[in-house]
């Protein structure tokens, strides 16, 4: 894999209603904040950019897990996203140019990456739910809101990440042991 454009650093405080902080080596980029309900559902979350428009992820109706859409505070769609199987840990994001996909890191590392159909990686967020923190690596131009929505889905979901995922292609799961660790 080529070397990242961009990283960013996401120092997360809090429990039960969590603030993630992104950050570069340059200085703060923007806070989000992720909103649990009384039962500890996430009904949403709002991301307050240093400069910029303020973004509103905010779940569907649904039963479904990962069912959120994107929106500017000035009401205009982003994105949504769905998870269409318990079993499977694949999130598709539609952001009405291409399907995207977020799935769990290969390897027994906690994380998710963005894939895009034709070009492959996209962007890579690795989590340390421990530490609380996160690391967000950029391998093609995306925008800030596409990685704020990956980062909020696939952070409610770390846990999830850990068991190995997909192989790059999508088209079954193989054990860690049988594949070259990527760089």
């Amino acid at each position: 894999m080529a070397e990242p454009t961009a990283t960013y650093q996401v120092r997360i405080e809090g429990f039960w209603n969590s603030t993630h902080r992104f950050s570069t080596a340059e200085g703060p980029l923007g806070v989000l904040t992720v909103e649990r309900n009384g039962w500890g559902v996430v009904t949403g979350g709002r991301y307050s950019p240093a400069k910029g428009e303020v973004l509103v992820a905010r779940r569907d109706p649904g039963l479904l897990r990962s069912q959120f859409s994107l929106w500017t505070e000035g009401k205009e769609w982003l994105g949504s996203s769905l998870r269409w199987s318990v079993g499977k840990r694949e999130i598709v994001l539609h952001t009405g140019s291409r399907p995207l996909r977020i799935l769990p890191l290969t390897g027994f590392r906690s994380g998710w990456t963005l894939q895009a159909p034709k070009t492959g990686e996209m962007a890579r967020i690795l989590g340390w739910p421990l530490a609380r923190g996160a690391r967000i690596e950029v391998y093609r131009k995306v925008e800030m809101e596409l990685v704020v929505f990956a980062y909020f889905l696939g952070a409610q979901l770390f846990s999830e990440s850990f068991w190995p995922g997909l192989d790059v292609e999508g088209e079954n799961e193989t054990p860690a042991a049988s594949r070259p660790m990527p760089h």
